[in-house]
């Protein structure tokens, strides 16, 4: 996944996304115990897709505010 393609994508389609490649990297996590993997870097690649949706998911979060409980600052 391309993150030109990521960011095209609304924040649900991102979860239900993310949720998608958490069962396919533990599908791919199994078959590799129990046999063969045909592409062992599609580890890798699911790992890494993964992470480009979080950072997305992260980037459209609203900025935490500076100074907001900070008692005796």
């Amino acid at each position: 996944m391309k993150p030109q393609e990521v960011k095209q994508l609304s924040n649900e389609e991102i979860d239900a996304e993310i949720d998608r490649l958490k069962r396919h990297l533990f599908d791919l996590r199994t078959q590799a115990v129990t046999e063969k993997l045909e592409d062992p870097s599609m580890l890798t690649k699911t790992r890494r897709d993964i992470a480009r949706l979080k950072t997305e998911q992260r980037a459209r979060q609203p900025a935490p505010t500076a100074g907001v409980g900070q008692a005796g600052k």
